[in-house]
């Protein structure tokens, strides 16, 4: 299993739980993004920097994740095509992606694109918080303790 980030949003809190992560479990995290970010020098952890671009980062990515790989995104299309190669997706808030409801969150992340494509103030994500910061760590140490068995 290797870890990967979609990190251009990703909360710099939940990098940090990944950097912890990696060190302690020996994965390798790869975090793609459009701009150039700071990572701990550390032999399992790198940054791939892509060019930019709309979904730059996503296509590289689900080019390069295999199965059994776990990905930290917001992004539900990416999840899907995740998902897809037999890979795991986690979002940074805790929700883990699956085969049993990628395909209803795809839905309502279509529905309400289509809303605010035509004019409705759908509003935006509500802020991060020490609860999603929670979910997410509960989540990742679950998804690491099931690869170790």
């Amino acid at each position: 299993m290797q870890l990967w980030v979609d990190a251009d949003a990703c909360p710099a809190v939940i990098k940090e739980i990944l950097f912890r992560a990696a060190t302690r479990t020996g994965l390798n995290l790869t975090l793609v993004a459009n701009q150039s970010l700071r990572v701990p020098p550390s032999p399992l952890i790198r940054m791939v920097q892509v060019p930019p671009g709309f979904d730059e980062a996503d296509k590289y990515i689900a080019a390069n994740v295999q199965p059994g790989d776990l990905v930290v995104t917001a992004d539900i299309p990416l999840a899907a095509e995740i998902i897809a190669k037999d890979a795991h997706a986690l979002s940074p808030r805790g929700e883990l992606y699956g085969k049993e409801n990628i395909r209803e969150l795809l839905d309502m992340r279509n529905f309400m694109d289509t809303l605010r494509s035509s004019g409705v103030d759908t509003g935006g994500p509500a802020a991060f918080s020490t609860a999603d910061r929670q979910a997410f760590a509960n989540r990742l140490d679950a998804a690491l303790q099931r690869r170790r068995r």
